[in-house]
């Protein structure tokens, strides 16, 4: 069997590569790991200015917040957001930020009418939507700036 391969004197375009599924994938690890990192300190932090909390979570003995929902259920949100952020324009990625913002939002709540979120009397529940697009945001340009030509490293 016999591959062609590029000259070095060739005038002509190398053919792309194309990335493999796992290479595509990793490419999102380092913002999905920074998104939980990023919930886990944020909620340790408003946790502890008593602005909220987790009355039902799991090893309630050794976690004052909900380790599920940053180790399993926002890396989960933040993939399918940077995956679905990526494939859309500008001005649309901004409008799924702000849905999913809303979405968030709204979530919060339904999760304190089960009981597994509580927020404190001070709480405005604009400050979740604007958190949760910040937040996007935040976790849109660390992705970005992983995946940009300068810092993309070879997996």
């Amino acid at each position: 069997m016999n591959i062609a391969k590029h000259l070095k004197n060739s005038n002509l375009p190398h053919s792309p590569r194309k990335r493999s599924l796992s290479n595509k994938l990793l490419s999102y690890f380092p913002s999905i790991v920074f998104a939980s990192l990023a919930g886990t300190y944020l909620d340790l932090y408003f946790v502890g200015k008593n602005l909220y909390e987790f009355p039902v979570r799991p090893l309630a003995d050794i976690f004052l917040i909900n380790i599920a929902f940053t180790l399993i259920g926002l890396p989960i949100m933040t993939g399918t957001f940077l995956y679905i952020a990526k494939r859309i324009e500008r001005w649309r990625r901004w409008g799924v930020m702000v849905v999913a913002s809303a979405a968030a939002s709204a979530g919060e709540r339904l999760s304190e009418q089960i009981g597994f979120f509580l927020h404190s009397e001070e709480w405005n529940h604009m400050y979740s939507f604007f958190g949760y697009f910040l937040f996007l945001a935040m976790i849109w340009n660390v992705f970005k700036w992983t995946n940009s030509g300068s810092a993309k490293k070879k997996f």
